[in-house]
């Protein structure tokens, strides 16, 4: 009886909504503490949660469901743990945008009405992202799922906040942040983005306040000058020994300031004399401090200038460089202008300019911190994938400088430091309180600030395991197995992750750290609305369908690098699954449904069967020990290897002669060998594609348990692997001989003809004889001719050896040769003009050095196929002249 029916293609639409309800339903995805199983855990980066999924997500995402999936088949208690992340920044402009299309402000609503609108639009965004992960197949334990802001994780920041502030850990000082005018809030430093601009160098006199000479500074910011408080040099400059110690006229403000000495300044930028502006430059900050300067603040909070600037009070940054220059020029203060490239630094989530202040911030120290997070890397507990990257972390850790925590906003982690009006106590308290703890007094005040998003992100390994209760799940499943992200937030999360588990928990937060790289174009530009280039996943998804995103950006993904995504590389990974749909399809429509061959016959088994078996072991030892290494591509490329190459293009067209023949022992047989062989590659192919696989198997084994938690097959080792493999090599061998044979004089396959095969040996000429009929077979022959030793002379025949068989095509009568080689010839000379061109194109200094790297490259590589196409052209005219 046969099996019921199968589709005769796969709609992806059909399949992927019922399935992942299927696993949801079967709580596959469930994780509990189970002792007796070994234990593995990753937890989701969380994703912003109003962002939308983009093609970073989708990469980063499946690496996380390839990996769990395969730890779930391994018998391991797999979680993936969800949530997501309250973005601080992100998240208000976004509520921001939407009131100033209403009209209104943050401030005209109010702090808690504000808040309020901030957790609607949260609440709206978040099921959009569940859904996008869930489309996506992301194997997560939902029942688990956190937020950043919810009551767990909000009660673990203020319990890692106040530890850390009675430690004497984070402290309130004055200091020098990265201000965003825009997001207006300070910002920590690796949340600037620093791009190269094409600006200026301005070179302005200022006077010498006794009438002397003076000096020239250059400077790329002439709006700050309004704030000098000194001009330095370097204490081993010649040229200005004279000029130390006196004083020199500050331009337009009509006071004057100190020349001084500090080993900061550069000798060799502009004249070696710079201007120092205390109050919006870090390095003029420090030497501020050094020489005890005044801090003269012309640039407020909203990036306007201030009282203090005079004439130019009220104007934005840009108006008053423009005003500034201009005065100068009217006074002939302004000597010369240069062009000058320099980093410019912006908000991360904004991309404002920021705007260095001086303001009231709280900090972390993490000298110590640090420490701790140096040595758990370089003796081992914590490893980086690629190893490469450790070397990032390091030298950031090693130069790391207190961490500005605070933010002057109003949707987060609200800074649980309270004052007491009444005695001015300064406090942090786990819970709100209702009095001083000091003098008892209740007219209390809480700090205004939030908490930077990442402090609450620093704490996820814990806080979503139930910290800082000690619970079952934070006993079993911490420290996580691995962590997967992007090399761009090693030092945003990874680093503060594993400082602020160490210290609270003594543990590190997880044993891996796989980095993987960033999404580019094929032309390996950042993907951008600006640029045209983006691909939304979701719609590549409706049109090629889940398994294929996700099958290739895993063929794609490597250990750190960058990767080049083009449409193409969803359309050969579509063309996979159809393929894989397909070769199913034949080989369920052909088992027995009552009685299916489950167990193989070992004396039953021909070379093909064999040879599939061994195949099949080496692919499950090799994409196994890719898996563990974490290189996922070269793991997806031996999968499609095994199921194209070997399988189907081979084994399959091997089985059919088995499957309608008349020989019942030897078709079960084959049945047995192709149903156990498609369970394995099921399940190979699971944690890569689940969908497709999962609907394959259910209709394979009729409703029984889910694909998701069978066992991840084991790589055996057949004792006749070796010489059946040689075996099956030769034949290989021959077959491709004769197919190339015959397409030198184009024949179709439809066509079938003669050859004779003279094998070296009796051994070899044995195994071509019992394999004759697959040689006919799958070569088109329809006349085989077996000798050994002495090559037969035969007129009309194309001659090659292959695996030291030596084999002869003949050209039937009705083959017109001439005729070929005239075809042949042409398309050479073709190819040969093509090959030049593209040489001397190459040969070219001007195209090589001044076209885009990717055009260069495009062009060698076509050079190359050029060359390739050419030398085999060759090869058939040669065989045919010597006809």
């Amino acid at each position: 009886m046969p099996r019921a029916e199968i589709a005769t293609a796969y709609v992806p639409r059909d399949v992927e909504e019922k399935q992942y309800a299927l696993w949801l339903e079967q709580g596959v995805f469930d994780a509990e503490v189970r002792p007796e199983r070994e234990p593995f855990c990753i937890l989701i980066p969380p994703p912003n949660v109003t962002s939308k999924l983009h093609l970073g997500h989708a990469l980063d995402l499946t690496v996380q469901d390839v990996l769990t999936r395969w730890q779930r088949m391994r018998g391991r208690e797999s979680l993936w743990m969800p949530g997501m992340d309250h973005a601080g920044i992100a998240t208000q402009n976004v509520v921001e945008r939407e009131l100033a299309e209403e009209g209104l402000s943050r401030h005209q609503l109010g702090r808690g009405e504000f808040v309020k609108r901030v957790w609607q639009a949260a609440d709206r965004h978040r099921d959009s992202i569940v859904d996008q992960l869930k489309r996506l197949g992301a194997s997560c334990d939902w029942r688990r799922e956190r937020f950043t802001l919810d009551e767990q994780c909000s009660r673990a920041v203020r319990e890692a906040f106040v530890t850390m502030y009675d430690a004497r850990l984070i402290y309130r000082g004055v200091r020098m942040v990265d201000w965003c005018p825009r997001c207006h809030t300070g910002i920590s430093d690796i949340e600037v983005e620093h791009v190269q601009a094409a600006g200026h160098l301005w070179y302005i006199h200022y006077p010498g306040a006794d009438g002397g000479e003076g000096v020239m500074v250059a400077t790329t910011r002439p709006e700050t000058m309004l704030g000098d408080t000194a001009v330095a040099v370097h204490p081993d400059d010649e040229r200005y020994k004279a000029l130390v110690g006196h004083k020199v006229r500050l331009p337009l403000m009509d006071r004057t300031i100190p020349v001084i000495t500090d080993p900061q300044v550069d000798p060799e930028f502009g004249t070696g004399a710079v201007k120092i502006t205390p109050a919006h430059d870090p390095n003029d900050f420090e030497i501020g401090v050094r020489h005890n300067l005044e801090q003269v603040v012309v640039i407020g909070l909203d990036g306007l200038m201030t009282e203090v600037a005079g004439r130019f009070a009220c104007m934005s940054r840009e108006d008053c460089r423009e005003k500034v220059l201009e005065a100068l020029q009217e006074e002939r203060l302004l000597v010369k202008t240069e062009a000058h490239v320099h980093a410019v630094g912006t908000c991360s989530r904004c991309h404002t300019a920021i705007e260095p202040l001086v303001s009231e911030q709280w900090f972390v120290k993490t000298s110590e911190l640090a420490k701790a997070g140096i040595e758990a890397v370089r003796s081992g507990r914590i490893r980086f994938v690629p190893e490469r990257w450790a070397k990032v972390y390091l030298d950031w850790m090693e130069g790391i400088r207190d961490w500005c925590i605070s933010r002057q906003l109003w949707w987060g982690h609200r800074i649980p430091v309270f004052y007491c009006e009444g005695c001015d106590h300064e406090f942090a308290a786990r819970e709100d309180p209702d009095k001083c703890p000091e003098c008892g007094g209740t007219d209390l005040k809480q700090d205004p600030d939030v908490l930077d998003t990442w402090f609450s992100s620093g704490l996820w390994p814990i806080s979503t395991m139930g910290w800082p209760e000690s619970t079952s799940e934070l006993e079993y499943f911490h420290p996580t197995s691995v962590l997967v992200t992007a090399y761009d937030i090693i030092t945003f999360w990874v680093a503060r992750m594993i400082m602020m588990d160490l210290y609270l928990t003594g543990q590190e937060p997880f044993g891996t750290v796989f980095i993987h790289g960033l999404v580019r174009d094929v032309r390996g530009r950042k993907m951008s609305k600006s640029e045209g280039n983006v691909i939304d996943p979701r719609a590549a998804m409706d049109q090629y369908g889940t398994d294929a995103v996700r099958f290739a950006l895993m063929s794609l993904i490597s250990h750190g690098q960058d990767i080049a995504v083009s449409p193409d590389r969803f359309v050969g990974a579509r063309n996979f699954c159809n393929k894989l749909w397909n070769a199913s399809r034949l080989v369920i429509t052909n088992l027995d449904a009552e009685a299916p061959q489950t167990v193989l016959d070992d004396a039953a088994l021909e070379l093909a069967d064999r040879w599939i078996l061994a195949r099949r072991d080496a692919a499950v030892a090799e994409v196994t020990q890719y898996l563990e290494n974490y290189e996922l591509a070269d793991a997806a490329r031996r999968i499609y290897q095994f199921v194209w190459d070997e399988f189907c293009d081979w084994y399959l067209e091997m089985a059919k002669q088995a499957l309608y023949g008349d020989d019942d022992a030897r078709g079960s047989a084959v049945r047995a060998v192709l149903a156990a062989t498609l369970r394995d590659i099921l399940k190979l192919l699971h944690p890569f594609t689940p969908f497709i696989t999962e609907q394959l198997w259910q209709t394979l084994h009729d409703g029984t348990e889910s694909l998701a938690v069978q066992p991840w097959p084991e790589a055996g080792k057949r004792p006749d692997a070796e010489a059946v493999e040689e075996a099956m090599n030769t034949l290989q061998a021959v077959i491709r001989a004769a197919r190339h044979l015959r397409s030198t004089v184009g024949l179709p396959p439809s066509q079938r003809v003669e050859a004779i095969l003279t094998a070296p040996d009796d051994e070899c000429a044995e195994l071509l004889r019992r394999e004759e009929s697959q040689i006919r077979n799958l070569a088109g022959l329809s006349d085989l001719e077996l000798t050994v030793g002495g090559v037969p002379d035969v007129s009309r025949a194309l001659p090659t050896v292959a695996a030291g068989v030596h084999v002869l095509v003949k050209v039937p009568d009705d083959v017109d040769v001439a005729r070929e080689m005239d075809k042949l010839n042409a398309q050479l000379a073709r190819l040969s003009r093509e090959l030049e061109s593209s040489q001397r194109k190459l040969a070219n200094e001007k195209f090589v050095n001044r076209a885009p790297a990717e055009v260069v490259e495009k062009e060698r590589a076509r050079r190359q196929d050029l060359g390739e196409r050419k030398a085999k052209l060759e090869e058939r005219i040669g065989l045919l002249e010597d006809l």
